[in-house]
């Protein structure tokens, strides 16, 4: 997947993956992680997800990664929040009092930028990957979470070969042999969720669950 991909989605305004509300799995299974409500988290990916807000309003500090501008501003702005924006290294951080955006490339976001995060929330990052650059993304996610951080982890899984991602599928089989060298991994929660996407059933798609992981960087 190219930079190109994301950007033409956006200026197209073709995000269907961008939901209207705050994911209900991040509602139920965030209390699991057993975080104070100082801890600040990193959402990679973000978009303009309405995760972010819910996850300040538990009084997290937000720290987030996105690589196009325009899902960054229309975060800030669909959600009346006033913002400012300075440059640091080859990203542009915009911030408000309890989320900051980093808006460029997550493979050039350096680790001392989360020296202080103890946790993360991933919905829509490892899914947005096919597979041949997924290893790349988690190993870059262990290089950024400090050791002792814990994390929500949320995967799509489906046949590959009956729709072209993304979301792209990730099997659990996937996780454990990809992830589990630098994660401690527990699945808290795998749902059939196929009638629930109208999209999948119209591409006649024979199966569709939902995952939904704690994981614990090693040390």
């Amino acid at each position: 997947m190219q930079p190109s991909f994301w950007h033409d989605k956006w200026d197209a305004q073709q995000i269907g993956f961008h939901l209207s509300a705050v994911n209900p799995l991040l509602i139920q299974y965030w209390p699991q992680l057993h975080l104070a409500a100082s801890a600040q988290v990193f959402v990679p990916l973000c978009g303009k997800s309405l995760d972010m807000c819910f996850l300040a309003e538990q009084g997290h500090d937000v720290l987030a990664c996105e690589l196009n501008d325009l899902a960054v501003s229309q975060f800030y702005q669909d959600n009346d929040l006033p913002y400012s924006v300075d440059k640091t290294a080859e990203h542009q951080r915009y911030h408000t009092e309890q989320i900051t955006i980093y808006q460029g490339d997550i493979f050039t976001l350096h680790s001392a930028e989360m020296a202080n995060t103890v946790a993360f929330y991933d919905r829509a990052a490892l899914i947005a990957w096919p597979e041949e650059m997924r290893v790349n993304y988690a190993k870059q996610l262990a290089h950024l979470i400090p050791i002792g951080s814990v994390g929500l982890l949320i995967t799509l899984d489906y046949p590959q070969a009956e729709l072209n991602g993304p979301p792209f599928a990730v099997s659990n089989g996937w996780v454990m042999a990809n992830m589990s060298d630098k994660f401690e991994i527990e699945c808290l929660a795998t749902n059939d969720v196929l009638s629930d996407n109208p999209r999948f059933v119209k591409k006649q798609v024979s199966s569709l669950t939902e995952s939904v992981y704690k994981l614990t960087r090693k040390g």
